[in-house]
């Protein structure tokens, strides 16, 4: 018999055995295991839905790097060059067959002739006033002599300004982002008829309605020049704003208060073809550090925006990666957590293959370029009773050569 003994004597009569007083442990445990199991699997659900969403918003073009700026050169507005003159193509040669030869009549019999008398410049021609004939020829003298003096000052006068390409007439689509989330396609209309533009652009924002922006004017010595600018944000009365030429005051609807107008004055997308058209004119201006400066009105007023160009980077579109030139609104003031980021690709003819609008309180708006709206085709047109483009061109070549 061992020395040790391990069984458990018998319980006494009326006493629970141990066996009836110990808990259900595998039942119990089973009931919360169950529990458990199904609490990790709904977290787990909810985890990988977070990472979806979050990979979801996560845009294919990173925001800009915050770098300090680095300025080399400051541009200040100043008149733009005129363009250069269109030479008139020069008329097709016609090649004609020559006329029949006629058998040679008889010479005549040549008559001692009279002597003529010598005029100088400033006698008068028979039924010709002296006074006529004086002026005329200090007219033409004149004339001769001023001829190379304003051919030399027409160069002159176009290398002093900023060389000015305005876009061509298009309408443009974007595809449009919130916070890095997928929205619907915005568009901006663009017409350009070497006199007068129109810009239209609408960003379209769910829940809220579309945002349309609308600026229009002329192009005058300092480029593109605004007349009334308008904001109209969902279902919000539109806020416009009135550059007076003649007062030389811009004038809000939203705030009573007007500011001067200030040459090459833009409005907050006026600007961006503004900028457009510069870096058409001369690209090779603009590179990193130079600074270039512009009298912006927003929808109740007017500041200086400092535009710097950061470089050429590479933005990821609908249609593939393009090269565009990065340029970034530096701070107006201290504190100023507005940012503007712009980035124009040449291979698109310099027009924007995207922008970037951060909001003071962090939501960002995003346009990526997303090609050009098609434009109806004859057979639209023709069915849609509206006359053929070859059949409108006459006409508008007439009306633009009265234009004023």
């Amino acid at each position: 018999m061992p020395l040790f003994s391990f069984h458990r004597p018998p319980a006494a009569p009326g006493e629970p055995s141990v066996a009836d007083s110990a808990p259900n442990g595998p039942r119990r445990w089973g009931r919360w295991g169950r529990w458990v199991g199904a609490a990790l699997i709904v977290a787990a659900l909810h985890w990988s839905a977070m990472r979806w969403i979050e990979h979801a918003k996560q845009p294919a073009n990173q925001p800009p790097e915050q770098k300090p700026p680095v300025q080399v050169e400051l541009l200040t507005p100043k008149p733009v060059a005129p363009p250069a003159p269109v030479k008139p193509a020069a008329p097709a040669h016609v090649v004609r067959p020559a006329p029949p030869k006629a058998a040679p009549a008889p010479a005549p019999v040549p008559k001692p002739a009279a002597p003529e008398p010598v005029l100088s410049a400033a006698t008068p021609q028979p039924g010709e006033p002296a006074a006529a004939s004086g002026v005329a020829a200090s007219g033409a003298g004149a004339a001769s002599a001023s001829a190379p003096t304003a051919a030399a000052a027409a160069p002159a006068a176009a290398a002093s300004g900023d060389k000015f390409s305005v876009p061509p007439t298009g309408d443009l689509r974007y595809d449009t982002l919130v916070n890095g989330v997928m929205n619907q396609t915005g568009t901006i209309h663009w017409t350009n008829d070497g006199q007068h533009y129109e810009m239209v652009v609408s960003i379209p924002l769910p829940f809220v309605g579309p945002y349309v922006y609308s600026s229009e004017g002329h192009i005058d010595a300092f480029g593109i020049a605004p007349e009334q600018y308008s904001e109209k944000r969902g279902r919000r009365a539109a806020d416009v704003a009135v550059f007076n030429r003649e007062t030389k005051q811009i004038v809000y609807t939203r705030t009573p208060n007007s500011q001067p107008l200030a040459d090459g004055a833009q409005d907050r997308f006026s600007v961006v073809m503004q900028l457009t058209s510069l870096v058409r004119g001369a690209p090779d201006v603009y590179k990193p550090g130079v600074t270039r400066q512009f009298s912006v009105a927003d929808n109740d007023s007017s500041e200086i925006w400092p535009m710097e160009t950061v470089g050429d980077e590479t933005v990821q579109t609908r249609d593939g990666f393009v090269t565009a030139r990065h340029f970034t609104r530096l701070p107006r003031r201290e504190g100023d957590r507005r940012k503007l980021d712009i980035w124009l690709a040449p291979s698109l003819g310099w027009l924007p293959a995207r922008i970037l609008q951060t909001e003071p309180n962090g939501m960002q708006v995003e346009m990526l370029w997303a090609g050009k709206l098609q434009a109806p085709s004859a057979a639209q047109n023709n069915a849609a009773g509206t006359p053929d483009a070859s059949e409108e061109t006459a006409p508008a070549a007439d009306d633009a050569s009265v234009r004023p």
